[in-house]
């Protein structure tokens, strides 16, 4: 029932072939592919994509038996820079319409910040941000649908959508099933409310649980009064709890490693088989 995987970016400075067969020497299922990030010396911008590229890196994967299971393409949606958001748009439809060619389904990304830089502020959870979100998602839902691809949204409180009930009505707004949910449940803690954990993450899959495509699992540790991400199974969050209730809702849900890396990937693997 596990289907574990990781970000491509955290096994570091390989080559394409040699990251992939890396990834499968560790068991591991699936990846998030995040190109600028995993593909060095290869031109990944805008324009850049064709089906030969986007077939050539699935064949990679596939003979080592790895899912491409997200393509990550994070960018600011909300950029006060209308030319840089503009550029992230264009850039994440391009990624749309070569998802099939990777053997992907799903274009991942967060929701962006007010600021060109992406920091926690409560200016992100007024009624105008949300509402360019809305402006921006529905444009790249509208362009996913064409192409039978599905637009994975990632909520965190750096963002506008901050919380289960923003992103419940971020989907309640759209309306269309090509835009579904990545659950990150580090994302939605703070220092306020890390303690309610269980009933955060249980608010989120009761609202929208069966849109949840992906659990991407981190963990986190205090330090100076803050949360600070850390690898599976070195922090506080309750594995165990959330380990059962993906079991029981969305068996083989692909569940990807983020803030992984080396010499921890193996025993983080090793900690979410045991939960």
């Amino acid at each position: 029932m596990m289907n574990i995987g990781i970000r491509a970016h955290d096994i570091e400075n390989l080559p394409l072939e040699e990251l992939v067969q890396e990834i499968a020497r560790k068991g591991l299922t699936s990846v998030q592919l995040a190109l600028s990030k995993s593909l060095e010396g290869v031109n990944t911008d805008l324009g850049s994509l064709s089906p030969g590229l986007s077939r050539y890196v699935a064949s990679v994967f596939s003979k080592n038996n790895v899912q491409i299971a997200v393509l990550g393409c994070y960018f600011n949606m909300i950029h006060p820079d209308l030319v840089q958001r503009r550029k992230g748009i264009e850039r994440f439809k391009e990624h749309i319409r070569f998802a099939r060619d990777f053997g992907c389904s799903i274009v991942a990304t967060e929701t962006g910040n007010v600021n060109p830089e992406i920091f926690y502020t409560e200016e992100n959870f007024k009624e105008e941000p949300f509402l360019e979100v809305v402006a921006s998602v529905s444009e790249l839902v509208k362009e996913a649908e064409k192409f039978g691809v599905i637009v994975g949204i990632e909520a965190g409180v750096n963002h506008p959508i901050y919380s289960p009930k923003a992103m419940k009505r971020l989907l309640d707004s759209i309306n269309s099933k090509n835009l579904q949910v990545i659950l990150d449940p580090v994302n939605l803690l703070t220092i306020d409310n890390y303690q309610n954990q269980e009933e955060i993450f249980q608010e989120a899959m009761d609202l929208f649980g069966e849109r949840v495509v992906i659990l991407h699992a981190k963990d986190f540790i205090i330090e100076n009064n803050q949360l600070v991400p850390t690898a599976v199974g070195k922090g506080l969050l309750n594995y165990k709890y959330i380990i059962e209730e993906i079991k029981k809702k969305k068996p083989f849900i692909n569940i990807l490693l983020e803030e992984t890396k080396e010499p921890f990937i193996d025993q983080s693997i090793a900690f979410l088989r045991e939960k």
